[in-house]
Parts: structure tokens; sequence; C-alpha cells
């Protein structure tokens, strides 16, 4: 047996159960550290973005989207998937955030990187804070976009609507605490090319 945390997980065998449009499913047989192994069951996604739209007057944009998952519509920030292997992860926030609420920004920078559920999925999302708001045409491009509803509200209601349990979304309540946390006390966010280690590619990679 290694010592504890120098022991390499190996991939023994890979198995490829399902593969969609939106996510793919494996399962790997790794070796563990007292000498056996064990099956681990991998939900493979795309990259995601999410965008803390924030304006001069310190709110934030928020959408009402309906998630089936969930059977109900939750407050979420404008987010989407990164579509194809090699886009640039500021490019696809930017598509998204005219897409969702007609809004386009002068200056970005990344807030955090949310792993969704790293106990069994590669589903990281980038959440990148966007001000110099201004509004620019917005083009309904399916049934999803048509329905959603955007909302401003200050950011301190957001900060009260996360701690409260009205906004139940993981990159939502990330981004929006730490927009707060930089506006309290000043911390400098990432540029908005920072480099992104767990960016998921390999979903992207089996549709390339």
């Amino acid at each position: 047996m290694t010592e504890p945390g120098r022991h390499e997980f190996t991939v023994l065998s890979t198995k490829d159960v399902y593969a969609g449009r939106i996510v793919a499913l494996r399962i790997d047989e790794v070796a563990m550290p007292g000498g056996g192994h064990a099956s681990r069951e991998i939900v493979e996604h795309h990259g995601a973005v999410a965008i803390v739209a924030l304006d001069d007057d310190d709110q934030v944009t928020l959408i009402h989207q309906y998630r089936h998952p969930l059977g109900r519509r939750i407050w979420e920030l404008p987010a989407g998937l990164i579509d194809n292997l090699g886009e640039d992860p500021l490019e696809s926030a930017k598509r998204e955030l005219v897409e969702e609420v007609g809004l386009a920004a002068e200056h970005w920078s990344v807030l955090v990187d949310v792993a969704a559920s790293p106990g069994f999925t590669d589903e990281v999302v980038r959440v990148f804070l966007a001000t110099g708001l201004s509004a620019v045409d917005r083009e309904l491009l399916g049934d999803e976009e048509a329905d959603l509803v955007a909302r401003k509200v200050p950011l301190t209601e957001a900060v009260r609507m996360a701690v409260a349990g009205e906004i139940v979304n993981g990159a939502t309540v990330s981004g929006i605490l730490a927009t707060q946390v930089i506006r309290a006390t000043g911390v400098t966010p990432r540029p908005a090319a920072a480099p992104w280690e767990d960016l998921p590619t390999r979903l992207p990679s089996r549709q390339a």
C-alpha cells in the first residue's frame, strides 16, 4: 500500500455505456490503494459557462428557466454549453449573454470555476463577471429561449436569495457569492483568458 496522497489511480479498463448529444456514460476500472480495483461510473459532459452580468447600479441579471430534472423553473445566471472542441470559453460566454438576455459587455473577468459534482461527472462551469453592459438585439433560437424570463435584481438581493435557498443552481450561487466577496474585499478576479485546467474535453472529442 502506498503512502496516503501518493497513490496513482490508474485506469485499468474503460467501457462506454452511452453517448448522447449532451452527456456520455462510461465505466472505468481504477486501481485502488489497497491493491484491488473499483468501478467508477463517469458522466461526461461539455464544459459550460455562466455570466454574472453586473450593471452600474450593482444589479445582476437572472433568468427564470424550466429545468426538467427538478420539474420546476429555477433562478439562474445566463449560461450555456461550450458548443465545440477548442471553442474559446469567453466567446461562448459572450454568445450566451446575447442569446439569453440581449446584453453585451465591455469588461470580462473570471470569477470561479465550479465542478458540478466531481464524484461522478467531469462537468465544470466557468463563471465570468461581465460589466460595462449594453443592450443588443436578442435572437430567439429555440423553445427554451422563448420561455425564459429575465429579471434584474440588486446584488444584495441575489445574495439573500442564494442564502435563503431561493437560488439552488450551483454555478449561480457560486458566482453571486464570489461577486459579493469581490465587491466587499477588493479581491481581483482572474483575467478572462485565465487557464482552465479542468475544462472537459472527452465528450467534445468524441463528437468531433
